[in-house]
């Protein structure tokens, strides 16, 4: 089972900007969102706030990440690589804290949706998809690292934040926000605008729209506010505006 989970690791790893938003949209589309939790105006007004704090979580734990210590995503030619054994910043709390970051935003847009069927079937597919993605790279990082990355194995867990490990493993770090713009503004507008258009679908097929076209015309302002400012932080750094200063020798 754990060799097919690392094939699939592989495809997943090199196909997933095209595999991960595919199947949020032919969730959404075969299930619409749910206008309402249990007929309560008020329990569906606290899952929302729920759903947006999650997601808010997974985004904040990403600028921890990124900020502090940072790897390269995607790896080389779409493949699992890594130049570098990372174990500084959440890396020495978490064998793979960008990954439990991304579970918390799809989760929480997930919940956002507010179909229980949803919910179930998009947590539990992503959960299996990145933990295929993980064996894989585990595999990889083992060939290359040897006992170096078997000790760390050892000493930081998979999934879990043994958050006890931060203060000791961000000494002789800073915090670069610069570089957390840089490389993860994109990961924050498309959460932000996931957000903003799950809300969108879900209002419009509410049965009384004619209360809710002021709404939809706020969300729509947000979403054009969000796409602007994605566009303007794009502009900033093809010119040069958050690269990092190239240290002397």
């Amino acid at each position: 089972m754990k060799t097919i989970m690392i094939q699939l690791g592989n495809f997943f790893f090199r196909y997933r900007n095209q595999v991960f938003p595919a199947i949020i949209l032919a969730l959404f589309i075969l299930v619409p969102p749910s206008t309402e939790m249990w007929g309560s105006g008020t329990a569906n007004l606290l899952k929302t706030a729920a759903a947006i704090a999650v997601v808010l979580a997974g985004l904040a734990l990403r600028t921890v990440v990124v900020g502090y210590a940072y790897i390269k995503r995607g790896g080389l030619n779409k493949r699992v690589y890594a130049k570098d054994l990372v174990t500084e910043g959440m890396f020495g709390v978490c064998r793979n804290p960008l990954y439990v970051g991304n579970m918390l935003v799809y989760t929480g847009i997930f919940l956002l949706h507010g179909n229980p069927l949803v919910i179930a079937i998009g947590v539990g597919l992503f959960a299996f998809m990145y933990q295929c993605i993980v064996y894989a790279e585990e595999v990889f990082l083992e060939q290359k690292f040897g006992e170096a990355y078997r000790a760390y194995c050892r000493d930081v867990p998979r999934w879990a934040l043994r958050l006890e490990n931060f203060r000791h493993s961000i000494d002789g770090t800073t915090f670069n926000f610069k570089r957390v713009i840089a490389k993860d503004y994109s990961t924050v507008s498309a959460a932000l605008l996931a957000i903003l258009a799950t809300e969108m679908y879900r209002f419009a097929i509410a049965e009384n729209l004619e209360h809710q076209r002021s709404y939809l015309l706020v969300l729509a302002a947000l979403m054009a506010l969000v796409g602007m400012a994605t566009a303007l932080v794009s502009h900033f750094k093809k010119h040069g505006a958050f690269r990092e200063p190239k240290t002397s020798l």
